[in-house]
């Protein structure tokens, strides 16, 4: 049986064997920016999934760049080695054809905060909390630390981070590097008019707050040309007066002129006064958008958990992949349940194929 998520898709230089992404999922479980062995054994299940893209968690350009002392990091020799270490165990593993990817970032005025099995507000002044920054001195929500205003030498550093970072990413053997510009982190505070009060040449216009996201982009380029790279946005901030689709289809179009490959549409996460429409597949219309409007290939993502439902969305050209994450952490080999709910073949590695007729038992009924 022919299925579309089954299909293969080329992005960039890269082929992935099908339209299966795993969303980055934060794991709050680093040593100082250090993948530990948490990361060892989430890598290695993800790289045996079958998902033929596999995006590692946010991971921060510098120390004040983490929400949480848990964040992953890849701004030393140590971050960079562990990622490494990391990464060999999970391409050992792997599916034949995954390919694998991280996203940069910075949380800017998210950043400093507890994990969120600890609260996830600020840390206390007990907590070794640490100054944070962002495109305005403007808090995230009450009871938040009041970030510092980046100025010119603050942004022009940033920028060269995410290309440092960028270089490590292609030591450690990645082969994709997703940009964060969504859920309220700092590229996307830059972004959205909410967050970015600015009068210089990186706030104002539209033109003006996608400046420094652009640089990155740039940069990011220049550092690992020979990694893919994409960008996952929050298209919306589901606030009146915030970011738009109309603006991020424009964002998308300078991403792509940029060298993106791809955008992987999400939403929100700049102010606590958001009103998402939250529901099955919700921000699929949202990939569709940005398709449309952009002309670059998009990443559906958001309590995407059906087979048919995530077929179909490749199917009717409402986004060229979809990007799975809980229900892949409540059934960590959801891609061979999409197989044998689809009739699609699917080849467990030798040592898991026991379980292979189980899982086309348990799909024998309409999913």
């Amino acid at each position: 049986m022919s299925t579309h998520l089954f299909s293969p898709i080329t992005l960039g230089k890269l082929e992935f064997p099908n339209r299966i992404a795993v969303a980055p999922m934060c794991q709050y479980s680093a040593d100082d920016g250090s993948a530990t062995d948490w990361h060892l054994q989430h890598w290695m299940n993800l790289a045996m999934s079958g998902a033929g893209m596999v995006t590692v968690e946010m991971t921060d350009v510098e120390r004040r760049g983490r929400i949480t002392h848990g964040c992953m990091g890849l701004y030393s020799d140590h971050n960079e080695a562990a990622a490494k270490r990391t990464l060999d165990a999970a391409r050992r593993v792997a599916a034949p054809g995954t390919k694998f990817g991280v996203q940069l970032a910075h949380a800017g005025r998210k950043a400093s905060n507890r994990r969120p099995w600890e609260g996830g507000a600020a840390l206390g002044p007990d907590e070794d909390p640490w100054p944070i920054v962002s495109a305005s001195p403007i808090a995230f929500a009450d009871g938040w630390q009041v970030p510092q205003e980046l100025d010119e030498a603050g942004i022009e550093r940033i920028i060269s981070l995410f290309g440092e970072a960028a270089r490590r990413a292609a030591r450690v053997g990645f082969d994709f590097i997703e940009l964060h510009s969504a859920h309220g982190y700092l590229l996307h505070q830059f972004l959205s008019p909410l967050s970015n009060k600015r009068t210089d040449k990186w706030g104002g216009s539209l033109e003006n707050r996608m400046r420094f996201p652009m640089a990155i982009a740039r940069a990011v380029r220049e550092a690992a040309p020979s990694l893919m790279m994409g960008a996952r946005m929050s298209i919306t901030d589901w606030v009146d007066g915030g970011f738009s689709v109309e603006e991020a289809i424009e964002v998308a179009r300078g991403y792509k002129a940029a060298g993106a490959a791809y955008i992987c549409c999400s939403s929100g996460g700049n102010s606590p006064l958001q009103k998402i429409p939250t529901g099955p597949g919700y921000q699929v219309h949202l990939a569709t958008a940005v398709r449309e409007g952009a002309g670059i290939p998009t990443r559906a993502v958001g309590l995407i958990d059906r087979p048919r439902q995530a077929d179909d969305i490749i199917r009717e050209d409402k986004a060229d992949m979809v990007a799975v994450a809980r229900a892949l952490i409540a059934d960590p080999r959801w891609p061979w349940r999409a197989a044998a709910t689809l009739g699609h073949e699917f080849h467990p590695a030798p040592q898991l194929q026991r379980g292979e007729p189980f899982m086309r038992h348990w799909t024998q009924k309409p999913s």
